[in-house]
């Protein structure tokens, strides 16, 4: 019993090591909604990886990384649901004036839409040789991937486990909390 719980910790371990794992922390229960009129990127990579949340299960995702993004009119939701409270919604809106910037920003995702535009694109390429997205921008050896000099999406929406950023400057950030289901889309 405890021959398969050793092996997949020291899986994970190696996956760790070798930036196989996306988010570099443990993820919350909850996927967040994120929606933007525009985004603006260069430098785009996007593989597939694995997050790890708490209770040290993994959930697939692909990763976008960007290693500059402006985003329009961004917005960004989450629900949770309490006990006798019921429903209680976070939503924080920025960028309707000046767009939201970000560097070296990773997404890890379970759903992406919108109108999108790459330029130079490479679709199949090796996860574990991207150049064109951030430097930590890699997966693993012999997963597909594609990167693009340029990204260009408008009517973005997507769902996500996490968000890094090496930085993330938010002009005209406003918050609030409220109670019901109200999300980005």
């Amino acid at each position: 019993m405890t021959v398969p719980a050793i092996a997949v910790t020291a899986g994970l371990g190696i996956a760790l090591a070798q930036g196989a794992l996306a988010a570099s922390f443990a993820v919350s229960g909850q996927q967040f909604k994120v929606s933007a009129s525009s985004l603006e990127g260069e430098g785009f990579a996007q593989y597939g990886s694995i997050d790890v949340n708490a209770r040290e299960e993994l959930i697939p995702v692909a990763v976008t990384a960007i290693k500059e993004a402006k985003l329009h009119s961004l917005c960004q939701s989450v629900v949770t649901t309490l006990p006798v409270v019921g429903d209680i919604s976070l939503n924080l809106t920025a960028g309707k004036k000046a767009p939201v910037e970000a560097s070296n920003l990773f997404v890890d995702a379970t759903q992406l839409s919108g109108d999108a535009v790459f330029s130079n694109i490479e679709i199949g390429r090796d996860a574990s040789t991207l150049d064109k997205g951030p430097a930590e921008a890699v997966g693993m050896q012999d997963l597909f991937a594609q990167q693009a000099d340029t990204v260009s999406i408008t009517d973005l929406q997507q769902t996500a486990w996490a968000t890094n950023a090496g930085t993330f400057k938010l002009s005209g950030l406003s918050m609030n909390i409220s109670k019901g289901k109200k999300e980005c889309f």
